[in-house]
C-alpha cells in the first residue's frame, strides 16, 4: 500500500552512514552551497532554478566550449530556454577520463552470443575517432541521421559516441523488435546509416535477423549506406571496414548548442505512432550529471551496470555512467538463462558496484529463493514499474545492500523521483523526489494533494533534459497533447502517487488503469503486489470495465502461472481473501481468468489499457500494435474473449 502515515509505513532498511556529508558527492555539493539537509537542499533545487543549474554545471565539471549567457532564457513550459548561447558536447563528457586514464577499464563487456570483451578508455576512444571517421566517408555530418539495429554491445555504444562527436543524431532499436516496430520508429527519424546486426543468441536460442535486416532496410528510402555487423556469425561484416582506414588521432567533438540534438528515443508505441522524442546534447549532460552523481552515487571508482536493450532510455541512462568516469557494464543476453542468477553471477565475476534491473525481475528472484550475496554490491537499482515493500526486504535480506528504486521516463530520460546517498531507505517507498525535479501529487482540478492522499504525478517547473521537441511536430501540437493539456503549464506524467509528510513517495500505477470501485481509488501496484504474491501465480492483469450506468462495473483479474503449475481449485478463493484481507472488500475481482501470459511492452510495463479498450470492443490493430509486446501471441486470449470466441 501507499504510505500515509508514520503507523503503516515500511520500516527503515538502511541509514546513511555518519560520514555521507563528506564522503559523497551530495554531501559535499549540499554543504559547499550551504544546506545541511537534503530537503533544504532540494527546496533551493525547485526555487532557485538558476542558481542550481549553474552550480550543477560548475560543480560537476561541464566543459562549455562557449559560455552561456544565462541559466534560462525562458522558463516557459512547454518551451523553456535552457542555458541560451551554450555550446558543448556530450560525446566529450562522455570520453573525458582518457585523458587522465588512459590504461584503465572504461567498459566490460558480457555476452551469451560471444566471449566476454573489455576496453579501456584509450582503446574506447581510438575506436570511436575510427568509427568517426568512417561515418565521414559515408557523408555523415552535422544533424544527420544514424540508426541502429543492435543489442547491448561495445559497437553500439562506439557508434553512439561517434555520432555525438560528429553533431549527428542517434537513435536505436534493439534486435528483438518486430519489423514494424523498427519501421514506425526509425521511418520518423529518416536515418541515412544503419547499423545492423545478423542476430543474436538470447539463452539457448539462435536468432537470426538477417530477413528483419532487408524489410527494414526496404522501408527507409532514406538510408545511404547499411554496416553489416556480424555478431552471431551468420552475415556479412562491415563494421571492421567502417573502423578501418588511416589513424585519425585523438576523437574531434564538434560542439553544438545545448538543444541540439543528440538522439531520439521512442515511446512504447503500444497504442499508435511511437512518440519521436528528441533529447539535447546539453539537458542529458546536465541532468545525467546530476542524477548519477548526487543520486545514483556513481565515482570513479565504480562499475556501473543496468539490465537493459538499446531500444529503452536505461541503456542511454547506462552509457552516460561514463560522465562521471564510471566504468560500465553492458550485457547481451537472456537475464533468466541458464536461471535467477545470471544478473548476480554477472555482478559478482566483473565487480560490479551498483547493479539496476526491473521490479518484476527482482520480484522474481525473491519468489524463487534466490539468495545472491553481496560481493561487490553497493547499491541495488530498480526501475520499470513499482517494487513492493517485499522486493525492497529481499534486496536487504539476500543481497545485503539498499535499493535504489527510481521512477521517471523515456519523456526525460531520467528520473523525477529517487534515492540519495543523504536519506534513509524504507521498505516500499521511493526516497525523495530528486534534485532540480518540482513534483507534486495533484486532484483532477489541479490543486496539491496533502500528505497520504493519492494524485497525479505532475511537474511544476521546467528540467534541463525534457524534451528538446517531438521530431516532425514541426507545430508543438503532439508535445503540448502529450503532456500539458489538462493542466496548462504544468507537464501531467500519467502517474498515481502519494508523498509523505518527510517528502517519501510511492507510486501505484499509472493514472489511466486506476481501480475505482465504489469511490475507493487504487493503484495496480498495490493489487499485483497482493495477487502475485502467491506461489502459484508468475505474473497478473486487472482491469476495471466501468458500467454503463455509472455503476461498480466489472474488475477482471487475469493471471498467468506458474511453470508447471495445474489450476488450483482454490486459486480464486485464495485470491480473494488476500486481497480482502490486504486492500478492501471492493477490490475483489467479479471474474478470474487464467492466461497463457500477461501482455508487455518490449521494456516489461503491463498493457492494461490497451487490454481495457479490446474487452471494450475496440479492434486489436487499433487498441495495441502486437510488434511492440515482448510476445505478440499474448494478446491473442484477450480478442478472443472480446468476440466470445473459444478460449485455450
Amino acid at each position: 500500500m501507499a504510505p500515509t502515515d508514520a503507523d503503516d509505513r515500511g520500516e527503515v532498511l538502511w541509514r546513511p552512514p555518519p560520514d555521507a556529508w563528506t564522503s559523497t558527492a551530495a554531501g559535499r555539493f549540499a554543504a559547499r552551497h550551504g544546506h545541511d539537509s537534503y530537503a533544504s537542499l532540494h527546496d533551493w533545487s525547485t526555487r532557485d532554478l538558476d542558481g542550481f543549474w549553474q552550480a550543477v554545471a560548475d560543480d560537476l565539471g561541464v566543459r562549455w566550449r562557449t559560455r552561456p549567457s544565462a541559466v534560462l532564457g525562458s522558463r516557459a513550459m512547454p518551451g523553456a530556454e535552457w542555458f541560451p548561447g551554450g555550446r558543448l558536447s556530450w560525446s566529450e563528457h562522455a570520453l573525458a577520463a582518457t585523458a587522465t586514464r588512459p590504461d584503465e577499464v572504461a567498459v566490460v563487456a558480457r555476452s551469451q552470443t560471444r566471449g566476454p570483451t573489455e576496453l579501456t578508455w584509450a582503446e574506447l576512444s581510438a575506436q570511436v575517432a575510427r568509427c568517426a571517421a568512417g561515418l565521414r566517408r559515408l557523408g555523415v555530418g552535422p544533424g544527420d541521421r544514424v540508426a541502429a539495429y543492435a543489442p547491448n554491445i561495445p559497437e553500439t555504444l562506439v557508434a553512439l559516441l561517434a555520432t555525438a562527436s560528429l553533431g549527428a543524431v542517434w537513435s536505436s532499436c534493439a534486435p528483438e523488435f518486430g519489423t514494424r516496430s523498427v519501421i514506425d520508429r526509425l521511418g520518423q527519424v529518416e536515418p541515412t546509416v544503419l547499423l545492423a546486426v545478423d542476430g543474436y543468441r538470447y539463452g539457448a536460442r539462435d536468432i537470426d535477423r538477417t530477413d528483419e535486416v532487408a524489410t527494414i532496410r526496404a522501408a527507409l528510402p532514406s538510408l545511404r549506406h547499411t554496416v553489416p555487423l556480424r555478431y552471431l556469425g551468420t552475415g556479412e561484416d562491415g563494421w571492421a571496414a567502417l573502423l578501418d582506414g588511416p589513424d585519425p588521432g585523438p576523437p574531434t567533438h564538434l560542439d553544438v548548442a545545448f538543444d541540439h540534438p543528440l538522439y531520439v528515443l521512442f515511446s512504447s508505441g503500444t497504442t499508435g505512432l511511437p512518440k519521436a522524442i528528441v533529447h539535447g546534447h546539453g539537458g542529458i549532460t546536465l541532468e545525467h550529471l546530476k542524477v548519477l552523481a548526487l543520486h545514483q552515487d556513481l565515482t570513479d571508482a565504480d562499475r556501473f551496470c543496468w539490465f537493459t536493450t538499446t531500444g529503452w532510455m536505461m541503456w542511454n541512462y547506462l552509457v552516460s555512467g561514463l560522465l562521471v568516469g564510471a566504468t560500465i557494464v553492458l550485457f547481451d543476453g537472456d537475464p533468466g538463462h541458464p536461471d535467477l542468477g545470471c544478473l548476480w553471477d554477472l555482478a559478482a565475476e566483473t565487480g560490479t558496484t551498483v547493479l539496476g534491473a526491473s521490479a518484476p525481475f527482482l520480484m522474481a528472484c525473491r519468489k524463487e529463493g534466490r539468495r545472491p550475496g553481496r560481493g561487490a554490491l553497493r547499491w541495488v537499482g530498480s526501475t520499470g514499474a513499482p517494487l513492493p515493500a517485499d522486493g525492497f526486504r529481499w534486496v536487504h535480506d539476500a543481497v545485503g545492500v539498499p535499493v535504489s528504486s527510481i521512477s521517471g521516463g523515456t519523456d526525460v530520460c531520467t528520473a523525477f523521483l529517487g534515492t540519495s546517498p543523504l536519506l534513509p531507505v524504507r521498505a516500499g517507498e521511493i526516497s525523495c523526489a530528486l534534485l532540480g525535479c518540482d513534483v507534486a501529487a495533484v486532484r483532477p482540478d489541479g490543486t496539491p494533494c496533502p500528505p497520504g492522499e493519492l494524485g497525479e504525478l505532475v511537474l511544476r517547473a521546467p528540467m534541463p533534459s525534457m524534451p528538446v521537441r517531438f521530431w516532425g511536430d514541426d507545430d508543438g501540437s503532439r508535445y503540448r497533447a502529450a503532456y500539458f493539456e489538462d493542466i496548462p503549464g504544468v507537464w501531467r506524467h500519467g502517474d498515481w502517487i502519494t508523498f509523505t509528510a518527510d517528502g517519501s513517495a510511492a507510486i501505484t500505477g499509472r493514472s489511466d488503469a486506476t481501480l475505482n470501485r465504489g469511490g475507493v481509488r487504487l493503484g495496480t501496484s498495490d493489487f499485483y503486489a497482493v495477487v502475485e504474491a502467491l506461489p502459484e501465480v508468475a505474473d497478473s492483469l486487472v482491469v476495471h470495465l466501468e458500467g454503463d450506468d455509472g455503476g461498480a462495473g466489472e474488475l477482471l483479474l487475469f493471471v498467468a502461472l506458474a511453470d508447471g503449475v495445474e489450476v488450483p481449485d482454490d486459486l480464486a478463493g485464495r485470491i480473494a481473501a488476500a486481497l480482502r484481507r490486504e486492500l478492501s472488500p471492493r477490490h475483489v475481482p467479479d471474474r478470474l481468468e487464467v492466461v497463457p501470459a500477461v501482455p508487455r511492452t518490449l521494456s516489461g510495463k503491463k498493457l492494461e489499457v490497451p487490454v481495457k479498450r479490446i474487452l471494450t470492443g475496440t479492434p486489436v490493430a487499433e487498441a495495441v500494435s502486437a510488434d511492440a509486446l515482448t510476445d505478440p501471441r499474448s494478446i491473442d486470449v484477450f480478442a478472443r474473449m472480446a468476440t466470445g470466441g473459444p478460449q485455450p
